[in-house]
């Protein structure tokens, strides 16, 4: 069965309602949990930031993603579980195919995470991450949405 289980977070509701899951299935299952948070660093990295230090933001983004993963990390312990907590940067390039080269890289035979289920207009601005993933993935992947979506 499942021994190396892969979740990626954004802090959001749907987020948290799939490492629940994930943290569950490793209860069950023992299985290693990864949890990892992605940080966009290229918004900031080039053009338009004349009157700001790109670099302190980056920096900023940075710690943002490590409170979350902190948050995060004491919450599985909470649970009697512990896990491998990654920051993954981004520098503009798909989230999707970030989460899905750690995810290999770590040998996951296994990908929890949420999605919005966001459909029409919504869906065309924002994109979806766990669609993304989904398409390019050959490691099985486990979505779980937010009812209150």
């Amino acid at each position: 069965m499942y021994k190396r289980i892969f979740v990626p977070v954004d802090d959001s509701e749907t987020s948290n309602l799939a490492l629940q899951e994930a943290c569950k299935l490793a209860k069950e299952l023992g299985a290693a949990l990864r949890v990892a948070h992605v940080v966009d660093l290229a918004q900031f990295g080039w053009g338009g930031t004349e009157f700001l230090d790109a670099t302190e933001l980056q920096q900023s983004i940075k710690q943002a993603g490590e409170q979350v993963l902190s948050q995060i990390n004491a919450s599985i312990k909470a649970q009697g579980l512990t896990a491998d907590c990654q920051i993954l940067e981004s520098w503009g390039d798909k989230i999707a195919v970030v989460l899905l080269d750690d995810a290999n890289g770590w040998n996951a035979d296994l990908i929890v995470m949420g999605t919005h289920g966001w459909g029409g207009l919504m869906h065309l601005l924002l994109g979806s991450v766990a669609e993304g993933l989904l398409k390019i993935s050959e490691v099985p992947v486990l979505l779980i949405r937010n009812p209150n979506n």
